[in-house]
């Protein structure tokens, strides 16, 4: 995808979208160290999952059919993923402009 529909689609530049996924995957790493399910899904699309839920409000439910999850598995990812950026503290707030 070029960088202009990428960010057209998900709100963030494509290093912006690298960044976040490198985050979550070394949040991912600590927290499957303890042992746990395989995911569903990858972290790239955990994270591209988190900003088409913050760029376009979709519902649970559709970005659920999308990505062939649950409803109830999209919710956890998604605030998984939220609080994980968060934690990191170098991203802005949702709402706030990404770099």
């Amino acid at each position: 995808m070029k960088e202009k529909d990428f960010r057209r689609q998900t709100g963030v530049k494509i290093e912006t979208y690298e960044k976040m996924v490198e985050i979550v995957k070394e949040a991912h790493k600590v927290k499957k160290a303890r042992g746990g399910r395989k995911n569903k899904i990858s972290v790239e699309k955990m994270v591209l999952m988190t900003l088409e839920y913050l760029r376009e409000y979709r519902t649970y439910s559709h970005i659920g059919k999308s990505y062939g999850v649950s409803e109830s598995y999209v919710y956890k990812v998604i605030k998984w993923v939220e609080n994980v950026l968060i934690k990191d503290g170098s991203l802005a707030l949702p709402g706030e402009k990404l770099c």
